[in-house]
């Protein structure tokens, strides 16, 4: 089992430090280095005046309240064992369809990351101290859901731990071992940060073997000074080129209305299949999806994108490569992530029948 780094533990308590503890209108490029050349026109920020979150969404974009009985089974688990769910941090417009379908997101390394991306919900700041614990209430409570909620498909994701050496990988790869052991019929989804590229830390997680790995892109290169400065695309690529030298199953994702264009999509698409490729084979599942803003401190959306585009990028995705593609104004990193799984096992099963 892995050993994680010694450290104080205690059981972590929801911190009570403010989402984003930014002034209103925060821009997330005060603190990046002045670029060699302007950006102006090309990244948005939350200082100029055109606060486009705020128009009337289109049609496409309801999402059904939570709640039904699979939901309510669900979530007094997730309550009683003090277990973190990012359906619920990160505010996912599909926590009711999945929760009631059986398949919930798992926030594990507490609920404050140390990265503030401009485009995510979760709290940023200082975490708690690390709790050695965890694994075990994580895979109690799988069990419980596994024998009494019908949970067949769990993704598993984590805030940024940077303060960590490992990045809370002894942590991660404890988790999947136990679970694995308490749920031996349900799949296992992991939804990794970078680890800083300390390739060591990813080692522990693949050696762990979790059914699929998954690591977000989130975003088009340009991008990436605004949403994601903590972070690198080249790193992200090699990341998931690591993941399918092992021979294990890789998953990416991206949100768009952000700012990118298509054609830089497109290029993405082109760019992860040529940079993860490995023995014959690259970057099995890619999931896209709009980006809503949820708060006037986070970036504000640029377009909303029509369901005929998504249909595009699905098409285009798996002309490119891509085994699954799950393209909709509402997809999420973790939607339908048991019927991807479904998908990919059937596409693997009738290749190894074929020869």
């Amino acid at each position: 089992m892995a050993i994680v780094p010694d450290a104080e533990t205690r059981p972590i308590e929801p911190s009570n430090q403010p989402r984003h503890p930014r002034p209103a209108g925060g821009n997330p490029l005060r603190r990046v280095d002045k670029p060699l050349l302007s950006l102006t026109g090309l990244v948005l920020n939350n200082e100029d005046s055109q606060q486009l979150a705020n128009k009337r969404k289109p049609s496409w974009l309801k999402a059904k309240l939570p709640g039904g009985p699979g939901y309510e089974r669900v979530k007094a688990i997730m309550d009683e064992h003090g277990v973190f769910t990012v359906c619920q941090e990160a505010g996912c417009p599909n926590m009711g369809e999945c929760w009631a379908r059986g398949v919930a997101t798992i926030m594990i390394l507490g609920d404050t990351c140390t990265r503030a991306c401009g485009f995510c919900n979760v709290k940023t700041g200082r975490p708690p101290l690390l709790d050695k614990d965890e694994p075990r209430r994580v895979a109690e409570s799988l069990r419980l859901m596994y024998e009494h909620a019908r949970l067949k498909h769990i993704v598993i994701t984590s805030v940024n731990r940077d303060e960590l050496p490992d990045g809370g990988a002894g942590i991660w790869a404890e988790t999947i071992i136990r679970g694995k052991e308490a749920c031996p019929g349900m799949s296992l989804e992991v939804l990794i940060p970078d680890f800083e590229g300390n390739w060591g830390a990813l080692q522990m997680v693949i050696d762990a073997k979790p059914h699929i790995i998954n690591h977000n892109l989130e975003c088009v290169r340009r991008m990436y000074p605004a949403v994601r400065p903590s972070a690198k695309f080249d790193r992200s690529l090699e990341l998931l080129r690591r993941v399918k030298e092992q021979g294990m199953v890789a998953k990416t994702g991206i949100m768009v209305g952000i700012g990118e264009k298509d054609e830089e999509v497109l290029a993405l698409m082109d760019d992860v299949q040529e940079k993860t490729h490995a023995d014959g084979d690259a970057c099995d599942i890619l999931t896209i999806g709009q980006y809503l803003q949820p708060t006037r401190n986070h970036l504000p959306i640029d377009r909303w994108v029509h369901p005929d585009t998504f249909a595009m990028y699905k098409e285009e995705g798996l002309r490119r490569g891509f085994k699954v593609v799950e393209s909709g104004p509402l997809v999420r990193s973790s939607y339908h992530a048991d019927h991807q799984a479904d998908v990919l096992s059937t596409i693997e099963a009738e290749r190894a029948r074929r020869g």
